[in-house]
């Protein structure tokens, strides 16, 4: 089939307004003999003619109002689609929360990236069909990995608020025995990340879900703050585009780091939101990575007190507004890396 049609930001245009254009899967070769899969509406597989060594998964907008990233992935696409990108590995490209991105939220009626690893299962909300789908979409294509393939995962978000370390990665918890990928480190380094923060514990998110069930190097990468579509400074996402395209376009882009450069943080207290009260003890406009005096009170609530525990204990992802029973707050605390994998 010609692709043409696709060019420009249309399969994203289509897949957000006029998703039945994408009822039946559609395929199509490009001249350079790349293979192009629409799955769904905002989920597309790329395979190139000669294939390198890994499967990689680019996924953008599980929330739909972080829209740079988005952005990134669908100019991307019309890259390849035009042929100035040649891809080398087989990509999976997923544009997640489609009804969100039309309403500028991050999401209709649940937050997506509490959906992944099973639990969807218990109701029927768009974005928990949504989330299967997604989950579903990944197993088939990590499955075509043979031999020592790499799996990789990355997740594009930004995030609600001002931070301190503009852009940082939440690295899932690896719960298998695996080290850190020292690999890793320098390609999201790349990207212009800096601040890496190392889960504690299995979550539902999108990037656990695919680290954990695959055994893939899974991301959450958050590249800077919301913004609404034509907003963005699209300079200041230079090098994570530069590097993105690298990775998908050269046989083994691995630049490396110089960890001594990066800071490391590990997570000291998950506190869930358990009643409708809950406050947090510090203002909205206080950025990500803000870091506190041991016995600072951070939020409340009927029956608890949440206080810093150490001297510089730092604040991520607050948000009292969440549902009941879901994170309003991270707190994290420097840490350094002895061992790491290749």
């Amino acid at each position: 089939m010609d692709l043409s049609f696709l060019a420009n930001g249309q399969f994203l245009h289509l897949s957000r307004f006029q998703p039945d254009t994408f009822a039946k899967q559609v395929r199509g070769t490009l001249a350079n003999k790349t293979t192009i899969d629409i799955i769904a509406p905002g989920i597309v597989e790329i395979t190139p003619a000669t294939q390198a060594d890994k499967l990689i998964v680019l996924s953008c907008g599980i929330h739909g109002n972080e829209t740079a990233p988005i952005e990134i992935c669908s100019d991307m696409l019309d890259e390849i689609i035009s042929g100035s990108i040649t891809v080398q590995h087989r990509v999976l490209m997923i544009f997640g929360n489609l009804p969100a991105m039309n309403t500028g939220e991050r999401f209709i009626d649940e937050n997506m990236n509490r959906l992944f690893s099973g639990a969807h299962k218990i109701g029927s909300s768009p974005e928990r069909q949504r989330a299967k789908l997604l989950e579903d979409t990944v197993g088939q294509f990590f499955a075509k990995a043979q031999g020592n393939k790499e799996k990789l995962h990355y997740d594009l978000h930004t995030a609600i608020r001002d931070s301190k370390n503009d852009k940082f990665v939440v690295m899932p918890f690896l719960d298998d025995g695996r080290l850190p990928s020292a690999k890793q480190f320098g390609f999201l380094a790349a990207c212009g990340v800096d601040t890496f923060l190392l889960s504690s514990a299995p979550t539902t998110t999108f990037s656990y879900f695919s680290s954990h069930q695959y055994k893939a190097r899974g991301f959450t990468v958050e590249l800077g703050k919301v913004r609404p579509f034509g907003e963005n400074d699209m300079r200041s996402f230079a090098a994570a585009r530069a590097s993105l395209t690298a990775l998908v376009s050269e046989p083994d882009f691995a630049p490396a780091a110089r960890m001594s450069e990066l800071l490391i943080y590990k997570v000291n207290q998950v506190i869930n939101r358990q009643h409708l009260d809950f406050t947090l003890h510090f203002a909205d406009d206080v950025p990500n990575f803000t870091d506190f005096k041991q016995g600072t009170v951070l939020a409340s609530e009927p029956g608890a007190q949440y206080v810093a525990q150490y001297d510089g204990e730092a604040i991520v992802f607050p948000n009292a507004r969440v549902a009941l029973g879901q994170r309003a707050l991270l707190t994290v605390v420097p840490t350094t890396l002895e061992t790491l994998d290749v």
